[in-house]
């Protein structure tokens, strides 16, 4: 297939875990301060949704990508440093995701807590990738 094609889905798919694992940290960490005051669960419903979706975006993204670099899952320069964010990030957020959807609600305090902890990483490591990625289309 075209190279021009898979780099315009490729682009396009991104911006589903970004927006989305970010989003849903915003949305559990609101919800975890909000406590058990009315409101929160709906927090932390959003919050599980926007992530399982943003895994199952990654998923699409990661496909794209490796359809745009033929399978080269280091690469070098720029490329490398995408790849070295974007693995472990497509890893946390998949199973966080995973974990959202086996947990739903019965998550304490503690463990969304943790969770959240992970998301933070997740959210950075996505972000970090992103960033490196466009570094690649300045480059081009």
């Amino acid at each position: 297939m075209d190279p021009v094609l898979w780099a315009k889905v490729h682009g396009a798919m991104t911006h589903f875990p970004i927006a989305l694992t970010s989003c849903s940290f915003a949305l559990d960490g609101a919800g975890l301060c909000l406590g058990a005051r009315a409101g929160a669960w709906g927090l932390h419903a959003a919050g599980a949704c926007t992530m399982v979706l943003g895994a199952l975006g990654s998923a699409a993204a990661v496909a794209s990508g490796l359809m745009l670099t033929k399978g080269d899952v280091v690469g070098h320069g720029a490329l490398r440093y995408h790849h070295l964010f974007v693995w472990p990030a497509f890893g946390l957020i998949v199973a966080l995701g995973t974990w959202r959807l086996c947990i739903r609600s019965r998550a304490t305090r503690r463990m969304l807590a943790c969770y959240l902890a992970v998301a933070v990483a997740a959210t950075t490591m996505v972000l970090a990738a992103g960033f490196w990625g466009g570094e690649l289309l300045l480059a081009a």
